[in-house]
């Protein structure tokens, strides 16, 4: 992608942090980066992965997150605050990308214990490479049904550090495989491969190149990756 590009979404992606309270439409983005409608959520999609008004509700839910932990409003509240206007539109959509109701979320402190469960035949072999310097930050992989991930998923599995791993009991259906760093200091990296089908007869083999997470990636929303993250830093869970 090209800079004038690269800066456009970037400015699209700040407006929105501050306006998630507001109706904001594709037109409004677009028109934030001097693009045609067409145009800028082309651009939008290769950036980021997934559509503007997917990572609009993304950005949503993470405040919606922090709201719930950190502060005492009321459900209602916060969801007028991130910018919907029915609380079981909220609520609905906030279990189906976390993986819990906010309420449980709150109450569970926003961890959500989701052991490995085998629902298939397949298997996924892979290697998780990264620069020197990370290579013994802790990672979590995961198996999730789109692109970004949502709900839970997926024989979640924490390694040690950078290297093989072998995901058993996948179902032969099309996936993503993503995997995520979580180091004592900074921010992380992230690798997403996918789609991917692995069938019982022939194992996948698949490289995931960790790289430092970005402002144009979506929020990684599911509970169970907040304690992940927890446990991978030393944090009480």
């Amino acid at each position: 992608m090209d800079t004038v590009s690269e800066e456009s979404i970037k400015a699209v992606i700040a407006m929105l942090h501050e306006n998630l309270s507001e109706e904001v439409t594709v037109d409004d983005m677009a028109h934030v980066a001097r693009f045609s409608k067409f145009h800028f959520s082309r651009i939008f999609q290769r950036a980021t992965g997934v559509s503007p008004g997917r990572f609009l509700s993304a950005l949503r839910l993470q405040k919606a997150k922090r709201l719930l932990l950190e502060t005492s409003h009321s459900v209602t509240e916060i969801c007028h605050i991130v910018g919907y206007s029915a609380v079981g539109t909220f609520s609905s959509r906030f279990k189906s990308m976390v993986g819990m109701a906010p309420v449980d979320y709150r109450q569970n402190g926003g961890f959500r214990p989701a052991p490995p469960v085998s629902i298939g035949p397949a298997v996924i072999r892979g290697v998780i490479t990264v620069a020197a310097e990370a290579r013994d930050d802790p990672t979590f992989i995961g198996i999730f049904p789109r692109r970004i991930p949502e709900g839970l998923p997926v024989l979640p599995t924490m390694i040690p550090q950078a290297g093989p791993f072998e995901l058993s009991g996948v179902a032969p259906n099309d996936c993503y495989v993503l995997a995520r760093s979580f180091p004592r200091h900074g921010i992380g990296s992230i690798a997403v491969y996918g789609p991917i089908s692995a069938r019982p007869e022939s194992p996948a083999n698949i490289v995931l190149r960790l790289r430092r997470i970005q402002e144009v990636d979506p929020p990684i929303l599911p509970a169970l990756l907040d304690r992940e993250s927890s446990k991978a830093v030393g944090l009480p869970v």
